[in-house]
């Protein structure tokens, strides 16, 4: 065929077909554009999963009667007007093709009113074609009505799923929409039945309250709230606590600056803040806002807007990892139970020497040496006169079958195991002596040689200093070899050059790379499992008391390295249903 300009209908089906996924992506694109118009409410009607009927009602500030027709037209907006608004959006939608795409596949009605006007006015769009301005009856704000989705275009309308399908995706968009914005109530009706009628959350206990209802009743219970701020990014929400989580990553919430997104960058950050903490290839949940200039993101990356693109990704994955990492690593036993509360600490062991610290460089034995006694020591002179209630674990009674104490807290009792719990302390006090001292390094008697590609070259030769300061002293000997001259002592028998290319991978993708930390934290996380004690060792009552000591100090006390819960708690009331007293 000769080359054509494409008539305007088949255009608008082509954008829709980018943007218009399902009833669902059409339900994003109405409830945002009434976001951006001020609404502090928006009604949601849906009938036959949204293939029959999407209706978005608000109370913003409306549309001009003489722009009704302007708002159907391709790359027709008043959110922005220049480059300079381009750089810096604030709004949700921006591109003015949302409306007409949808018209394109669908039939439209939109009726409007301006705060202060007598009447309001309506246009609707019947196969392509515009009708209206005309008069209508409609309270202060827009209604969109959209009827027959895909009705034009069948081979769309067939890969629909069935009613239930297509609602249940609507009902997770509008959760997401809900979450994103506290202060707009939200109404969602399926078949002329209210779902649900979410009224504005003011305060932190509504706001609570209002991610109980769409997230789960059992999440906030098992979360923690955060809020730090740094270098011009802001970071609040709820974390959910390692020991609580989830077979899918369904309840990952993650915004920028209002806007929802699923960022691969954001995401992997918040689960790296994780790590040591999951257990058997777990997914925590997480329902957090991220606040920066917009001028410092691009949310023009991605069509349905859901991914994004930093001006610098390595910051903002740092200051995610971070902060979430911080919050974990605050969490220590809590007199009211497995709750995060705040110390630092140093550590007196309970380890019988193995064939485990062969393995370790010299650093590592001499740090062994100072802190893993094959005894224990006797508790403070002021420890055994503390009373219960200055011990968030209170004092061990007694050792059950060779693994686990029995201790007493004013409130009920206290269960640990005593093996996962002495390995997160040996992990932690391994990981603070390799950090302490810099890292052992060792030179490689006969360096290393890794073939790859000349862009995987290039990182390595533009991270050099960054990858010397991990551990990993790199050099490039031709366009696509490298080679490596002095490496971590604690990686020393590793395939070091497997690890450089999973470095590089992440240098590659996020300008960043925790690999080789990671490695020689799994090695070390290894060597503290084989060290701690022993399940059927007998312990004295000291020994036991120090252990929870030790615990009240320790970092990310509440898991094991391999993820796994190492104390939990039962209260007097718990006891009590039990045993059936007070019935």
């Amino acid at each position: 065929m000769p080359i054509q300009i494409l008539p305007d209908q088949l255009v608008n089906q082509i954008a829709a077909g980018e943007v218009i996924e399902r009833p669902a992506s059409v339900i994003k694109e109405l409830v945002e554009n009434a976001l951006d118009a001020g609404a502090r409410q928006v009604w949601i009607d849906v009938e036959r999963g949204g293939s029959q009927l999407l209706r978005v009602r608000d109370d913003g500030t409306g549309i001009a009667a003489a722009e009704l027709r302007l708002a159907l037209a391709r790359h027709a907006t008043s959110k922005v007007g220049s480059l300079a608004d381009l750089e810096r959006v604030a709004t949700l939608g921006f591109r003015g093709e949302a409306l007409p795409s949808i018209a394109s596949v669908a039939r439209m009605r939109i009726v409007s009113r301006l705060p202060g006007q007598a009447e309001a006015a309506q246009v609707e769009c019947i196969e392509g074609e515009v009708v209206g301005p005309r008069p209508a009856a409609h309270p202060r704000g827009t209604t969109v009505e959209v009827r027959e989705l895909f009705h034009n275009v069948p081979a769309r309308r067939r890969f629909l799923r069935s009613e239930t399908t297509e609602f249940q995706h609507i009902l997770r968009m509008v959760t997401r929409l809900a979450l994103s914005r506290f202060d707009v109530a939200f109404m969602l009706t399926h078949n002329r039945r209210e779902q649900f009628a979410l009224p504005v959350a003011s305060g932190r206990e509504e706001r609570e309250q209002r991610v109980a209802r769409l997230v789960g009743a059992d999440f906030m219970p098992q979360a923690v709230y955060i809020t730090h701020e740094q270098a011009g990014y802001r970071l609040e929400g709820w974390l959910g606590l390692p020991a609580q989580t989830r077979a899918q990553p369904d309840r990952q919430y993650l915004f920028v600056n209002g806007r929802m997104v699923r960022d691969r960058l954001l995401g992997s950050a918040v689960r790296l803040g994780y790590r040591d903490l999951l257990h058997g290839g777990r997914h925590p949940a997480w329902v957090l806002y991220l606040t920066l200039d917009p001028l410092l993101v691009d949310v023009n990356a991605h069509p349905q807007k859901l991914e994004l693109r930093f001006r610098d990704g390595r910051m903002v994955h740092d200051f995610l990892f971070r902060t979430v990492e911080r919050a974990h690593a605050a969490a220590r036993p809590d007199a009211a139970g497995p709750a995060p509360a705040a110390a630092a600490s140093m550590f007196t062991g309970i380890a019988e020497r193995g064939s485990a610290w062969d393995r370790l460089p010299e650093g590592y034995a001499a740090a062994h040496a100072q802190f893993m006694a094959p005894g224990i020591a006797e508790p403070d002179s002021t420890t055994g006169t503390e009373s219960g209630d200055e011990l968030p674990l209170g004092h061990a009674l007694a050792q059950l079958h060779g693994i686990y104490i029995l201790a007493q807290v004013p409130g009920g009792i206290v269960l640990v195991d005593m093996h996962a719990a002495h390995e997160r302390i040996l992990y932690e006090r391994l990981k603070a002596a390799a950090d302490a001292g810099g890292g052992e390094r060792q030179v490689l008697l006969v360096p290393a040689t890794m073939v790859t590609s000349a862009a995987d070259a290039d990182l390595a030769e533009q991270h050099r200093e960054e990858l010397a300061a991990a551990g990993l002293l790199v050099d490039r000997a031709g366009p696509t070899l490298l080679v490596i001259r002095e490496v971590p002592a604690a990686l020393i028998g590793q395939d070091v050059a497997a690890i450089l290319g999973d470095a590089l991978a992440d240098l590659g993708v996020q300008g960043a790379t925790h690999q080789i930390v990671e490695r020689q934290h799994a090695l070390l996380a290894g060597i503290a499992c084989r060290s701690a004690v022993r399940a059927h060792r007998r312990l004295t009552l000291p020994e036991m008391d120090a252990l929870l000591r030790d615990m009240e100090r320790t970092e990310r006390s509440g898991h094991c390295g391999h993820g796994r819960p190492t104390w939990t708690r039962l209260t007097i009331e718990e006891l009590d249903r039990l045993f059936l007293r007070g019935r």
